[in-house]
């Protein structure tokens, strides 16, 4: 296998970390909350946070690296065409992406100490969690976008 095909190849499956874990997190976050148990979620939010981590954030600094490698050795442009929209797609799901991790966490918390205290969800739980997920779906279009752009490499002349 040549470097170039190594790089298209961990490149391909850091994307395919981003969006599968990604989905995976949302799927079960939202069915976790969907059961109203703050034990349950509790328990899920604290995995989604682990998953986050060594996943996500793992992918999060392949996908720049590799995708900037495999640009170079190919010899397209970095900054433009398909792959500078491909930039600009993925700052703009980190900018909602940063912001869910710390809303995970918060969640996470939250329902701890409802389940702790046997108490129910706090309205401050309800309201992070609406502002997780309206930032998710933005974030999750993007990089459904980011992929799309991968695969068919657009010519924007």
């Amino acid at each position: 296998m040549e470097y170039v095909d190594v790089l298209r190849w961990l490149h391909v499956i850091g994307a395919t970390v981003l969006l599968g874990t990604g989905a995976g997190i949302a799927f079960f976050m939202v069915m976790a909350h969907r059961s109203g148990e703050a034990r349950l979620i509790a328990h899920v939010a604290g995995t989604v946070v682990i998953a986050d981590t060594l996943f996500t954030a793992s992918a999060v600094v392949v996908q720049p690296v590799t995708g900037a490698l495999l640009a170079h050795e190919i010899g397209w442009p970095l900054f433009s065409g398909w792959i500078g929209l491909s930039l600009v797609l993925y700052v703009l799901t980190g900018l909602f992406w940063l912001p869910v991790v710390a809303i995970q966490i918060r969640l996470r918390d939250l329902a701890r100490a409802a389940a702790a205290n046997g108490e129910a969800l706090p309205a401050l739980y309800h309201r992070l969690y609406r502002i997780w997920f309206l930032c998710g779906v933005p974030a999750f279009a993007a990089v459904l976008a980011i992929i799309a752009l991968m695969v068919t490499r657009p010519s924007f002349d």
